[in-house]
């Protein structure tokens, strides 16, 4: 490691540049207490909210809230006014990420119907809460993610049950297979988004405009945000236990299945962060919206994924196995791949002024 990539990481606190543990760790609770305590799964799953266990709901929201509240509303307008970035980010989202996910399930799980099925709906719901973490984690333009999360759920709304028609029915039948039907109501998508995305935005937009007009813009950077920026991580970790303690028994009880369905998303995550990443470098974005636009492409809404699969198919549906797997997959890679991003920017944007100004969180 260079002088240059060690202060990237010196500039982390001690939470983040030990995150990989922390996470390891998580993923280990998670599996131990669902095993080590019995009807803890049913009774972290008796209430839910938008389709997901109340735990796991509260854990996302905790987990977006400090990021969003860290968002200089009135530099907004700098975003939508960049045309490359936001075509780029619906194109890769809407047309690239699905077409993708499609072409993998399909070479990878010919055999396997309803993994196949499962791992296309993780390919349609397009992320819009923990991307908010990477982004952050990997000095990304926060106003820029809080932007194009916002646009792609708007487009979630409008898209999805129309690409889940395309290409789980439409499709096979021009192939010569048979299709799988995808019954979501978009008042179901609505809610998922307003719950996973509209509370903690609203939160975070009334905590800077209150907290500035009170004390200061000042003291809120360097008062506030620093107290209230570790929840978020904190909150990332719940949910990873919760997560696993869940899943434990089908994750366990089934590894080899498991394991055929991580490798598509392996390939998935690895191909749509490189591709964005590079696509964003050509397109001459600046480091930090190179690095939103990458990972909001590459990470997908497992809340919604999940929520769709267990309600269209059932809860032991192998298409809520695949859906499931999702986010146990992307955690751990998309985390590797905030270090990934830290490593590049001193190797292809040495000249950008937000590879000084964006070092520290």
């Amino acid at each position: 490691m260079t002088g240059a990539e060690t202060a990237v990481v010196a500039r982390l606190s001690r939470l983040d540049r030990w995150l990989p543990v922390w996470i390891g760790v998580a993923m280990a609770a998670g599996l131990l207490l669902g095993r080590a305590v019995p009807g803890l799964a049913g009774a972290l799953d008796a209430v839910r909210v938008g389709g997901l266990s109340l735990p796991i709901a509260a854990g996302l929201l905790i987990m977006m809230y400090p990021v969003l509240a860290k968002v200089r509303y009135d530099r907004l307008d700098t975003v939508t006014a960049d045309r490359r970035l936001l075509v780029s980010s619906l194109v890769l989202n809407w047309v690239a990420g699905p077409a993708l996910m499609v072409a993998l399930a399909w070479l990878f799980l010919p055999d396997q119907p309803e993994y196949r099925t499962g791992l296309i709906i993780v390919g349609l719901a397009r992320c819009i809460a923990m991307v908010i973490i990477w982004n952050d984690l990997a000095c990304g333009d926060r106003e820029a993610a809080a932007v194009l999360v916002a646009l792609n759920s708007v487009f979630q709304l409008l898209a999805f049950g129309l690409l889940g028609w395309f290409y789980l029915s439409v499709l096979p039948g021009w192939l010569g297979f048979a299709g799988a039907a995808l019954e979501v109501s978009g008042w179901a998508i609505a809610g998922n988004v307003l719950i996973f995305l509209g509370i903690p935005l609203a939160a975070g937009y009334l905590t800077r405009v209150l907290g500035e007009r009170a004390k200061g813009r000042d003291w809120y950077e360097s008062r506030l945000l620093p107290a209230i920026g570790p929840a978020a991580l904190y909150g990332l970790l719940f949910t990873i236990v919760v997560l696993f303690a869940l899943q434990g028994d089908a994750i366990l009880g089934r590894p080899w299945d498991v394991a055929r369905i991580a490798l598509p998303l392996l390939a998935y995550f690895a191909i749509m962060w490189a591709g964005s990443y590079l696509l964003g470098r050509a397109i001459g974005l600046t480091y930090a919206r190179t690095t939103t636009l990458a990972f909001t492409a590459a990470g997908n809404n497992f809340e919604l994924a999940i929520a769709v699969a267990i309600g269209t198919f059932g809860l032991t549906s192998g298409q809520a196995l695949a859906g499931v797997v999702g986010p146990l997959i992307e955690v751990p890679v998309l985390v590797a791949l905030v270090y990934v991003s830290l490593w590049a920017r001193r190797r292809f944007f040495p000249t950008d002024p937000t590879t000084v100004t964006r070092g520290s969180r």
